[in-house]
């Protein structure tokens, strides 16, 4: 069937136990960028055990990669535009703070809802994970792990050095105390079974053991370009780059998205002219067109 702008907007994108095409995004990411597919792998079992509609109940954390929405927001706008998300990353605003906001309610709903988007997910990783490789190797003066690249993940780039470099000057420093924040909303990650907190050497230890568990055996599927699985969780038949992705299809279905959203008349619809959209019609067929690779 075609593929609908609504379930972007509705963030119904199923894609639970759809562990081939999982695997084809974080492969094409990890081609993309230079960034481990196994680490990739591992990152997202750890984080949703490759459930791309996980949502997490103690933050705003979301996707298969378990991204909260300002880290999401700040990564879409750093990277969005060369991964074929411009139309996000656009309208994504940073201020004086840092913190990135979206001024439109719906446009905001649906960038979040990329997070259930396997290709989109895996991309935003995989970005997020270069760049932290960079600033973790100028920061420590040695190569980046996979277990720094997930602990800068876990914690944010600022929290990952914090991490890092106090753990090389005490080892036994408990984690809770350094992050109380991230150790109320994670309990099983920074305290053992009887209540005592971990240390940030147990903490450590714990992360790199379980994702050489959770990329153990695996190998990368064989990929044919990056557009091959864009739509692959959007209930699409159609590849990216067919003759059958026409522009005027993408068109008409924003369009229809409208008409069922807003209760518009058909001789309404057909007034409003392709060459002249209306600000809400442009909106729904470049979220479209991008999804599409157009």
């Amino acid at each position: 069937m075609p593929f609908n702008p609504l379930s972007i907007l509705n963030g119904a994108v199923d894609a639970t136990g759809a562990g081939g095409a999982i695997r084809n995004a974080i492969a094409n990411a990890s081609q993309k960028t230079g960034i481990d597919f196994n680490y990739l792998l591992g990152q997202a079992k750890l984080e949703s055990g490759l459930n791309a509609n996980a949502k997490a109940g103690t933050s705003s954390a979301a996707g298969l990669y378990q991204f909260v929405d300002q880290s999401w927001l700040r990564v879409v706008k750093a990277h969005g535009a060369e991964n074929g998300l411009a139309w996000a990353a656009n309208a994504i605003s940073t201020g004086a703070n840092g913190r990135a906001t979206v001024a439109d309610p719906i446009m905001k709903r649906a960038i979040l809802a990329l997070r259930n988007d396997p290709s989109a997910a895996s991309l935003m990783a995989a970005e997020h994970a270069s760049d932290n490789k960079d600033a973790l190797e100028s920061a420590t003066g040695r190569t980046a792990t996979g277990t720094d690249l997930y602990i800068a993940h876990f914690l944010g780039l600022g929290g990952a050095r914090s991490f890092l470099t106090a753990m090389q000057a005490n080892p036994d420093k408990s984690g809770a105390a350094m992050f109380p924040a991230a150790a109320r909303a994670n309990r099983g990650v920074f305290f053992n079974g009887d209540g005592s907190a971990r240390s940030l050497s147990a903490i450590y230890s714990r992360f790199a053991a379980k994702l050489d568990q959770s990329a153990e055996g695996a190998s990368a599927p064989a990929t044919s370009g990056l557009a091959a699985t864009r739509l692959g969780q959007w209930g699409a038949d159609v590849i990216p780059g067919n003759a059958e992705d026409s522009t005027s299809d993408a068109a008409m279905w924003a369009q229809s998205t409208l008409q069922r959203l807003n209760g518009t008349s058909a001789t309404q619809m057909a007034s409003n002219s392709l060459l002249r959209p209306t600000p809400a019609n442009a909106r729904l067929a470049y979220m479209m067109l991008a999804q599409m690779g157009a």
